[in-house]
């Protein structure tokens, strides 16, 4: 695809994602969303770690208020459900870990897009902030289903009503995100996070995510079977002999991933 809206850049068994209409700071809309999901299922085929970045100030500002490109966009309904909901499953669903790297604002639906991807590592000039009630709507784009998950139902109650932005620090602070990093050599610290998966054992990654996400699910005894059952298949495949073989080698393993 000929993309209009994003960067795609595949490098090292990473597939750095970069939003690029910072005129509007990377609002979301019809185009972006679709070039997107296909950016995501074209990272997945040939990288090992997918990160999700924005160009210019903002990290996403989320949905493009003034987009009318098509009848989808002034329904609310049918944009979340044809929408949103397959684009982030794709994040949720991947079966490489996804890093959002937050550059600057992330707020609405933009917000909600980083806190679908496994670890989102912020610059300390970023903030995210549940804008909706601002324009009379509800948190959307599965910021009810992250937010109680993550930090809480009286900060995500919080969060949502007063429409106040929560800063990166804050965000790190209250588990929303894995960690606030100076803006100074953000992009380095991310590179490093993303070089590092990338060069670990993907499948077992995959298994961690399913057997954390079962974790809400689960009663201890479903979940200690689960263990069972994932560890059994990290357990035949040749990244566990090589990171045995390599622990008792005293030497980096080399991880072939999926």
């Amino acid at each position: 695809m000929d993309y209009q809206t994003l960067r795609l850049e595949i490098a090292d068994g990473i597939g750095a994602i970069t939003l690029t209409r910072p005129e509007v700071r990377n609002a979301l809309n019809t185009q972006m969303r679709a070039e997107l999901l296909h950016a995501i299922k074209s990272a997945e085929r040939s990288a090992r770690v997918i990160v999700l970045t924005g160009a210019g100030e903002a990290f996403c500002s989320g949905q493009d208020l003034g987009d009318r490109t098509n009848a989808a966009a002034t329904d609310l309904e049918r944009t979340l459900r044809d929408e949103y909901i397959p684009l982030l499953r794709a994040i949720y669903d991947s079966p490489l870990p996804v890093i959002a790297a937050v550059n600057g604002a992330a707020a609405g639906a933009g917000a909600n897009l980083a806190l679908a991807a496994d670890v989102v590592i912020a610059s300390e000039d970023a903030m995210f902030l549940q804008a909706f009630t601002r324009i009379g709507l509800i948190p959307d784009a599965g910021g009810t289903y992250w937010l109680p998950r993550q930090i809480g139902f009286a900060k995500a109650m919080g969060a949502a009503l007063f429409a106040e932005p929560v800063t990166a620090a804050e965000a790190a602070a209250w588990g929303m995100i894995w960690e606030a990093v100076p803006a100074d050599g953000f992009e380095a610290h991310w590179r490093a996070r993303a070089a590092h998966l990338a060069t670990g054992p993907t499948e077992a990654y995959a298994l961690t995510k399913e057997a954390l996400r079962k974790a809400f699910e689960n009663d201890l005894d479903k979940q200690m079977l689960l263990e069972a059952r994932l560890q059994g298949r990290a357990g035949k495949t040749r990244d566990f002999r090589e990171g045995v073989i390599a622990f008792l080698e005293k030497r980096a393993a080399r991880f072939e991933g999926r």
